[in-house]
Order: C-alpha cells, then structure tokens, then sequence
C-alpha cells in the first residue's frame, strides 16, 4: 500500500552528520590519526547522505532542513576536498589561520541556524547549540595555534556528534513505536 505521507529524512540527514562529527573529532581529541575512515564517512555520509537528506526536506517543504543539510553535507564535502586537493597535487594546502576562517564562517552560518530552532525540540536545539561552541573552538584553536583548545573541540565534537545521533534514533524509534521512547524536549 502506498502512502500518502512523505518519511521523514531527519534521521538520515542527523545519522550522517552525528557519525561523521564523532569521527573527526576522535581524531581532534588525539585517540586516531586522520584517516580514509574520516575521508570516506565525510564523502558518503557526512556529504552525500545529508545532501540527499536535504533534497528530501525540499520535497517536504521544509526550509530549515534543506538548508542545514544541504549546506552541512557540503561541508563535508569541502572539508574533504581541503584536505585531499593538495594531496592530490590539485591545490596548495591551507594554512591553519585560513582553516580558522573557514570554521569561524562555518560558526557564524550555525549561530544564525541556531536561533531557527528555538521553536523546535530540545534535542534539535542541543544539536545546533553544541554544534555552534564547536565551530567556535575549532575556529579559535587553529587561529592562534592552540592545540589544547583544539583537543578540546574533540571532546565537545563528539557530544555534539552524539546528541545528532541520539535525536536521529528518537525520531526513528518514536515514529516506528506511536509514542516517545526517547524523550526529544517536544515545545508545547
């Protein structure tokens, strides 16, 4: 039977986003070395899943999630390509001042983002907050060189990576269950 209603594609685009975030920020914390297992994860999951996610929030008409996972995959995506086009011999590697930038570019994009879930969830809120101080740090840490900052960002990387992936399971399981089996902090 066909239904009539769209699935939601938030958990996908917060599944993508959540693992990628925790795997690089086990390497920022200093557990891993950055390896194809973080290259690999930002190409497929942390870029090209959420940008599908977001071409699925387009259909459903929701603004706020086109633009955070469109625009979040292809983060991904670009943050590969800084780290791969110069290996490759395709470009010159960025410095760390300039990787600042882009992160401090980034954190002001997630800030703006931010103020647009204040009327949703709790979870979703968490999320983007988190995600905000993260941007902040790591933009922080490779401006004035500071590693212990950036190891930091790691830690803090991995619990904003984590609540992605705790509100992606709540969606998913709470949908397939009719009730809230992972409280989300729904606004009244």
């Amino acid at each position: 039977m066909h239904s009539k209603t769209l699935a939601n594609p938030g958990p996908l685009g917060l599944m993508g986003f959540g693992m990628t975030t925790i795997l690089l920020n086990l390497h920022n914390a200093g557990f891993f070395p950055l390896t194809s297992v973080i290259i690999s994860m930002g190409i497929f999951y942390g870029g090209i899943a959420q940008i599908f996610a977001g071409i699925l929030e387009f259909k459903k008409g929701n603004t706020f999630g086109v633009t955070a996972f469109t625009s979040y995959g292809a983060f991904w995506l670009s943050l590969v390509g800084i780290l791969l086009l110069p290996r490759m011999g395709l470009a010159e590697p960025t410095d760390d001042v300039f990787l600042g930038v882009y992160l401090a570019l980034w954190g002001v994009f997630t800030l703006f983002m931010f103020f647009g879930t204040l009327r949703a969830n709790r979870g979703l809120q968490f999320v983007f907050g988190s995600l905000t101080v993260l941007f902040a740090l790591l933009a922080i840490g490779n401006i004035t060189g500071n590693h212990a900052i950036l190891v930091f960002a790691g830690y803090e990387g991995i619990i904003c990576g984590a609540s992605a992936i705790y509100l992606a399971m709540a969606e998913v399981l709470n949908e397939q269950a009719g009730r809230t089996v992972l409280p989300i902090g729904v606004m009244k």
